[in-house]
């Protein structure tokens, strides 16, 4: 395997090589290069020598010296180098086959990779790992891996995966813990499938092995789901009893090993109706990603955020806020905490009922531009729309139903303004502060 150099930075060590673009690079320190993990491991060495071949197809040895940790200096045709691994599980709950027709290609992509997981924080699930990667894995410690188990049942993960070998490949999860690499799982929990004991039985083989943390998250389910596993939808007696289980075990890690390991998503919580765990509960937040702890950090920075600004009278602004259903009532108590202490500050937050997917999704990131539209076209929006930017895609521009941002700030006659998912963002944006 070889990869062709797209670019070279200036004043780099590699253009100081004459290294060009449009050589290829073959190995560094006798290690094949084949993606951006294999470069970036090895190109921090202080003395180097790369093979490369030249335009002309002439091989190369290249000799140099560095600072440790200064970057060789080249660029590739993409970030990984190599292109992305797709999933090859069908999986019973996988949100991407819950997708309509008609939506962006991008967003009927199925990654199953081990770089973004490390680089990124995506969740793998193991059955799309060769030798070659385990062995890398280990031989770099590259380390948190982030790893979608679901169950440790082995004949249920191959059922609730679609995939043979999904059982098996549990073993890599073990093999991992054994060589300290800190391993953080996600289990997508499904009702009567594997919540209860089994959910039980996993969570404590999970501990036994040594991860670091454990997210169970409800299954998410949308309107389109024609042909498709039947699964139940969480009610309120299955988020609690799920809850009563994930907190117990929580408890009992508490005791053994200090920190409480296992956490429930918010939205166990609000289908449950029980009030979110204070601030404190969620050490230091390793789950965010999986929607644990966001409610409780996000009302500590917004205390903290309103305890460093004084009160004044002078801000008069009117605003609106738009979020899913299940973050609108906290919202709202934020939004009353930010008009006590600035009194002619008003905010307006209005749930957004998800027409798009089915009403069973309430979370604000899955919130469209259509029923942005719909939700808010006859409401008192004041002189500015505040949203969550984890509704658009990575450039701030698009919903998922590619309704522009500007095509809703026409329809609805204001000005939109994404924001991100903190309390600091929040606050400045509702009193609008310069953000950084």
């Amino acid at each position: 395997m070889s990869v062709k150099i797209k670019s070279v930075e200036r004043h780099s060590p590699a253009e100081k090589c004459k290294i060009k673009s449009g050589d290829t690079l073959l190995s560094i320190n006798g290690n094949e290069i084949v993606d951006v993990l294999d470069y970036r491991f090895y190109q921090f060495e202080e003395k180097l020598t790369l093979v490369i071949l030249d335009i002309y197809g002439k091989e190369k040895k290249i000799k140099l010296k560095k600072s440790q940790y200064d970057e060789l200096g080249l660029e590739f045709e993409t970030y990984l180098i190599d292109k992305e691994h797709s999933c090859k599980n069908k999986c019973i709950f996988c949100f991407i086959d819950q997708l309509p027709q008609g939506l962006r290609d991008t967003l009927y992509f199925k990654d199953d990779d081990s770089r973004l997981s490390f680089l990124f924080g995506n969740y793998i699930t193991l059955t799309n790992l060769s030798k070659h990667e385990i062995s890398r894995i280990i031989k770099m410690h590259i380390s948190p891996i982030n790893v979608s188990v679901h169950t440790t049942n082995k004949e249920l993960r191959c059922k609730m995966m679609n995939n043979r070998f999904a059982g098996e490949s549990l073993s890599v999860l073990k093999r991992f813990a054994e060589n300290n690499i800190e391993i953080n799982c996600q289990i997508v929990c499904c009702p009567d499938i594997n919540d209860g004991e089994e959910l039980r039985s996993t969570l404590k083989d999970l501990t036994d092995m040594g991860v670091n943390m454990i997210a169970v998250v409800p299954v998410g389910l949308t309107k389109y789901r024609e042909n498709l596993y039947p699964i139940k939808p969480f009610d309120k007696k299955k988020a609690e009893e799920t809850l009563d289980i994930v907190e117990h075990f929580g408890e009992k890690c508490m005791e053994k090993y200090g920190h409480r390991v296992a956490f429930a998503a918010d939205e166990l919580y609000i289908k449950a109706n029980r009030e979110i765990p204070p601030y404190e509960f969620y050490e230091d937040f390793p789950a965010l990603e999986n929607g644990v702890g966001l409610i409780a950090l996000l009302k500590e920075e917004v205390k903290d955020a309103l305890f460093e600004r004084e009160g004044s009278k002078d801000i008069k602004r009117k605003v609106s806020v738009a979020c899913g259903v299940s973050a609108a009532p906290y919202l709202s108590e934020l939004a009353d905490e930010i008009h006590s202490k600035f009194e002619n500050v008003f905010v307006n937050v209005y749930p957004i009922v998800n027409n798009f997917f089915g009403e069973q999704i309430n979370v604000s990131g899955l919130i469209v531009g259509k029923d942005l539209i719909n939700g808010l076209k006859d409401k008192d929006l004041g002189d500015e729309l505040l949203i969550s930017s984890s509704m658009l895609r990575f450039e701030n521009d698009l919903f998922l139903d590619d309704t522009s941002v500007e095509d809703v700030e026409k329809a609805l006659d204001i000005k939109v303004t994404p924001i991100n998912n903190n309390g600091e963002d929040f606050v400045c944006a509702v009193l609008t502060e310069r953000r950084e």
